[in-house]
């Protein structure tokens, strides 16, 4: 099995509960087609800590393997499937 992490990147709660909810269900539809990976999700809370993959840290972002692939916004689950497709076939592993 192979995994993707996903960084979820915001000091604000609320910001990252939003987005969350659009992973997990993103996650779910994502893990049952591509039943060969899974999503490893991470919570980015400090803004030292953000600051390292971007220098956004006021507004929520999502990163997806190593790209940073949203910032400033709340994506939607098929934004996200989308990125996680673009992830799949970059390593090559379709």
């Amino acid at each position: 099995m192979q995994t993707i992490p996903v960084k979820i990147l915001s000091s604000k709660r609320s910001q990252r509960y939003s987005i969350a909810r659009a992973m997990i269900q993103a996650k779910s539809a994502f893990e049952e087609e591509h039943r060969e990976f899974e999503l490893d999700i991470t919570q980015v809370t400090t803004s030292q800590e953000i600051l390292k993959y971007t220098p956004v840290f006021a507004y929520p972002s999502l990163m997806i393997g190593d790209k940073l692939v949203c910032v400033g916004r709340f994506p939607t689950k098929v934004e996200i499937l989308g990125w996680l497709e673009t992830e799949i076939q970059q390593v090559g592993a379709v």
